[in-house]
């Protein structure tokens, strides 16, 4: 009997536990939402009709400084002073560094002192010499003496000179990378300055519209910050090598406004008009969906979003012309991509 008891208890236990986690599990999957496939989806369309394009579009570029550069010291010392800051607006030749020099206008005075004596020769050699009391060679010995102390002289106050750092150009102080008591040696940058009273701007065209630009020609620029400011800007370079993207860059000369609103680093447009105006398929570009090398949209036909692959022609501001994969009549999708999916059920708000 004990043995028949051993037996029976476990699998009662065993049969109690299935029991239980078969229960647990309808209860869980009762609380659990079950996305149905076969709902249908509510979203937004529009029917695609042909537009007039070409007579007004614009690129997307970036502002950069025309001028920047790191100043280092072109020989070492100490820093005694730093005599701007970050901010600072500085002028061509204004003093910036200064390092210590006291060891290198000792040794001038002793240059002076060289230089001061071997004059005072030259003229006592070049009497004396005159007079057939001395040989020439010692006059010249003199002269190029003094010729020699003249040279050590101009090269210690070119370093003297150079313990001196300026500004190489007018500019702001955009970094300030060291400190009085530091020490500067050649190749170390201690400041950057920034010229953004003239900016470059830089955009990406496709190759379709490389011919659009021609250099040396003015187009109209404004920056996304200060769009009712408008700037003209000269082409001055044309890429001639496609990026990543297959896009060629396209940069301009732009002069800032004279309070310098314009900033490095500031995103704005160039506005481009064409007297070439054709028929186009134009879309919102929220209805784009997927990779740049592989745009797409949801199609709606007989109740269903089916996903289309399209070509992008170019982008005009918030729409996109479409060059191949839509024609006049279709129907997009352009709003309620929660949940959709390819071959979804859905129904137009």
């Amino acid at each position: 009997m004990k043995k028949v008891l051993y037996i029976i208890i476990p699998l009662a236990l065993i049969a109690i536990v299935v029991i239980k986690l078969k229960s647990n599990k309808e209860i869980v999957k009762g609380k659990v939402y079950q996305y149905d496939k076969e709902q249908a989806i509510h979203v937004q369309v529009d029917t695609i009709k042909s537009e007039l394009i070409g007579a007004e579009f614009a690129y997307s570029g970036t502002f950069e400084p025309n001028k920047e550069t790191k100043l280092s010291a072109e020989i070492q010392g100490k820093i005694n002073d730093v005599l701007v800051d970050v901010g600072t607006v500085v002028t061509k030749g204004q003093s910036l560094i200064q390092l210590d020099n006291s060891l290198l206008k000792l040794q001038l005075q002793s240059a002076e002192v060289q230089v001061e004596g071997l004059e005072a020769d030259v003229k006592r050699f070049t009497v004396l010499a005159n007079a057939d009391a001395v040989q020439g060679v010692q006059l010249e010995k003199a002269e190029l003496g003094l010729k020699s102390a003249k040279v050590q002289r101009a090269t210690l106050l070119e370093q003297i000179n150079k313990t001196t750092i300026k500004a190489p150009f007018n500019g702001v102080v955009t970094a300030k990378l060291t400190e009085e008591g530091a020490f500067a040696a050649p190749g170390v940058p201690l400041l950057q300055i920034t010229d953004i009273s003239v900016l470059k701007f830089t955009v990406n065209v496709s190759e379709n519209d490389l011919s659009s630009f021609q250099l040396n020609q003015t187009f109209s620029i404004n920056a996304d910050a200060y769009s009712d400011v408008l700037l003209s800007g000269k082409a001055t370079m044309i890429g001639s090598k496609a990026n990543m993207g297959s896009s060629f860059p396209v940069q301009f000369i732009v002069s800032n406004t004279s309070d310098l609103k314009i900033k490095s680093g500031m995103f704005g447009k160039v506005n481009l008009k064409s007297d070439n105006q054709k028929s186009g398929i134009i879309i919102p570009s929220s209805a784009i969906i997927g990779s740049s090398s592989q745009p797409q949209v949801y199609k709606v036909k007989n109740g269903k979003a089916v996903l289309h692959n399209i070509t992008i022609a170019q982008k005009i501001k918030n729409k996109t012309v479409v060059s191949k994969g839509l024609v006049e009549g279709d129907v997009i999708v352009t709003n309620g991509f929660i949940n959709l999916f390819d071959d979804a059920n859905v129904t137009v708000k």
